[in-house]
């Protein structure tokens, strides 16, 4: 069985609450519905359990137990109380808002303290990349114009629809793409829901990628340091090196690095000291975290 929960912090403080049907306290969490990806499920089940709108940072960790005889994965994200209150209901009799130490001691699964153990390893507020490849556009040799011209296939479209509702769960503020139409259209949706525009970043195409990687890292790096959360759309020969790279440089071990089309690599960043040298590789943004996140359509079987 599939699920997803949330470490829910705000002001230094994460929520915990109580389940009169298992008499336990858990972190918020709970099964997937059918069709519905694991972010959208982890944003409804805090909803659901705490009374709080959630804005996703980090990927935590995804964790595996037995729950009734039966297997189960959960994962968990970090997630900023936006907005919201408390009622009691049958499914949650009582939230409270305690320092993360106060929180493990109370939690009564085990799994729960490692969550909570990984979400106090690294600050909270950390800065967030969402980079995308492009959606589907069909085959090459079927297009008779420009490649840079190619637009998304009608299957491409559905992925982008389906990003237009997945990416707004991390409350993105700015949307960045490599120039060619497939890039742009893919979050063209995205950009018209914030009414912001499209920042085209030549950098980040395969063409403007290869002939000067450093300076095609330091850009997406540049808009890391921004104010704000971004998506990014770049393609596939550029976003495995950039991250399989910036993982190296942070030490941060990455087994695989997949990149479907319409697919969503999570990247969190530690913010660099102001004025950050490009020239030195060791003042860059440190990874500290990047989870790969399938198109929205492959959504997983609850």
């Amino acid at each position: 069985m599939r699920a997803a929960g949330a470490v829910l912090w705000r002001d230094g403080s994460v929520a915990v609450v109580h389940r009169p049907r298992y008499d336990d306290w858990s972190l918020p969490k709970g099964k997937l519905d059918p069709g519905e990806t694991v972010p959208e499920a982890a944003v409804r089940e805090v909803l659901e359990e705490t009374g709080y709108r959630a804005v996703l940072g980090r990927h935590l960790t995804t964790v595996r137990y037995t729950a009734f005889g039966k297997p189960k994965t959960v994962d968990f994200f970090s997630a900023r109380a936006e907005s919201g209150s408390f009622t009691p209901n049958d499914e949650v009799d009582e939230l409270r808002w305690l320092p993360v130490d106060a929180a493990a001691d109370l939690v009564t699964r085990d799994t729960d303290r490692e969550v909570l153990a990984t979400f106090a390893a690294t600050p909270a507020d950390l800065a967030t990349v969402l980079l995308v490849r492009h959606a589907k556009a069909g085959k090459r040799d079927h297009w008779p114009g420009e490649d840079d011209l190619r637009p998304l296939s009608p299957a491409g479209w559905r992925q982008a629809a389906g990003l237009r509702s997945l990416l707004p769960l991390w409350a993105p503020s700015r949307v960045h793409s490599a120039p060619r139409v497939r890039c742009v259209e893919t979050v063209q949706g995205v950009a018209d829901r914030l009414g912001v525009g499209v920042l085209l970043e030549h950098r980040l195409s395969e063409e403007g990628y290869w002939p000067d990687r450093e300076a095609g890292l330091v850009r997406l790096l540049e808009i890391a340091d921004g104010v704000g959360v971004p998506v990014v759309c770049s393609q596939g020969g550029v976003i495995p090196d950039v991250v399989s790279t910036l993982a190296s440089l942070s030490g941060l071990p990455l087994a695989e690095v997949p990149c479907k089309k319409g697919s969503v690599w999570l990247l969190s960043f530690h913010r660099p000291a102001p004025g950050w040298s490009t020239s030195d590789t060791g003042s860059w943004p440190r990874l500290v975290s990047a989870h790969y996140l399938p198109s929205p359509l492959a959504t997983p079987n609850p």
